[in-house]
């Protein structure tokens, strides 16, 4: 039975908001590609996609400058509203990182002490967040390398992260100037338990891959290094799980000589990403048959958890980063963006403390007193 009231429209619409000039090959750039859908057998499945958003800046680990964040905002919205796509892949050039965050070279020499500009720039860091997290399609994080900082924060805005296991991850925030406010303060105590949360965010230590799967922030962690055609273990990292002093130390790093053998061993591997990528691709596969609406109101089900938060907050914080320009970013990135010229990449954190116990004012002579000198 057929129902004629009025002809139909037959012309689809276009729901993007964005044009493709914001993405580009040359790095620094956001990459933005659809790929064909394939199945277990290798087959490609024809009218069907998998778009894959790059962060393509390797000399500076994926770090993502103002053009880049506005190529991964479009690259989500163009995913999330494109009816061929099934899945979107965010993932970054190379095999040392998938992003460190914020360019601080950038944040050094133009938005330090100038917390309007800053503010403006954190204005598209949200919305960068919230096309993550409003992606009519599931987003897994492909992590080929270490996920620091603000690349932490959006990678855990992604739904599922499957892990190179040379990949480490951590925040830098409090040692180089910021707050983790870009998500982790939000997302972290989701994935974590409250202390580890805590910990994670205030020491700037850096955790393996195998210490966040067994804590429940990635699904899986994968072998990426080959040794005489043969995958192997991250061989820094203590995978086998026993107790010390009444601590589990799987996932810890090797230290002294295990960490030496290690390093040589290391020297003597390849980097292959094909293991990584048929996990990858199984997913994709198991999300492919599944009702695409039941599927995506699942995910947004359990989203909403994390956006709770991170709608309440991202506001404040955005204010509170930007005045942080004027004062502790511009020491903390600034110290960082010159270090090879002065062997140091933090400031003296002691005096620092010393000259606010004394209620100096932050002017360029307390300024001098604590950021590190040339050599």
């Amino acid at each position: 039975m057929s129902i004629e009231w009025l002809p139909r429209d037959s012309e689809m619409k276009n729901h993007s908001l964005f044009s493709e000039e914001y993405w580009g090959t040359e790095a620094p750039s956001t990459i933005y590609e659809k790929r064909p859908l394939v199945d277990p057998q290798g087959k490609v499945i024809e009218g069907l996609y998998v778009s894959w958003i790059t962060l393509n800046n390797p000399k500076q680990f994926n770090s993502y400058t103002t053009r880049m964040v506005k190529g991964v905002i479009a690259g989500f919205n163009a995913a999330s509203s494109d009816r061929s796509v099934v899945a979107v892949v965010f993932t970054a050039t190379g095999d040392r990182a998938f992003c460190t965050g914020g360019n601080t070279k950038e944040y050094a020499e133009y938005y330090s002490q100038r917390p309007n500009e800053y503010g403006e720039y954190m204005d598209l860091f949200n919305l960068m967040v919230d096309s993550i997290l409003s992606c009519k399609k599931p987003v897994i994080c492909r992590v080929n390398g270490m996920r620091v900082a603000g690349g932490q924060e959006i990678g855990m805005a992604c739904d599922i992260s499957i892990s190179s296991d040379l990949a480490i991850y951590g925040q830098a925030g409090p040692r180089h100037g910021s707050s983790p406010d870009g998500g982790s303060t939000d997302f972290l105590p989701w994935y974590l338990s409250m202390e580890d949360a805590m910990w994670n965010c205030v020491s700037c230590e850096l955790w393996s891959a195998y210490k966040m799967k067994m804590k429940g922030l990635i699904i899986k962690a994968i072998p990426v290094l080959k040794h005489n055609d043969a995958f192997i273990r991250n061989p820094l990292v203590i995978t086998n799980t026993y107790v010390e002093d009444g601590d589990i130390v799987y996932g810890e790093f090797k230290s002294g000589d295990a960490k030496k053998s290690a390093d040589e061993l290391m020297g003597k591997c390849q980097v292959d990403f094909s293991l990584l990528d048929k996990e990858l691709n199984a997913i994709i596969w198991k999300l492919t048959n599944l009702f695409p609406g039941c599927l995506i109101k699942a995910i947004e089900g359990v989203r909403i958890k994390k956006k709770y938060f991170w709608d309440i907050l991202k506001v404040g914080n955005r204010h509170w980063l930007a005045a942080n320009m004027s004062t502790e970013a511009f020491l903390g990135f600034n110290a960082f963006n010159t270090r090879k010229l002065t062997g140091k990449d933090v400031i003296d954190f002691v005096r620092f403390r010393q000259l606010i116990a004394e209620g100096r004012a932050m002017d360029d002579a307390f300024f001098e007193e604590v950021l590190p000198k040339k050599l």
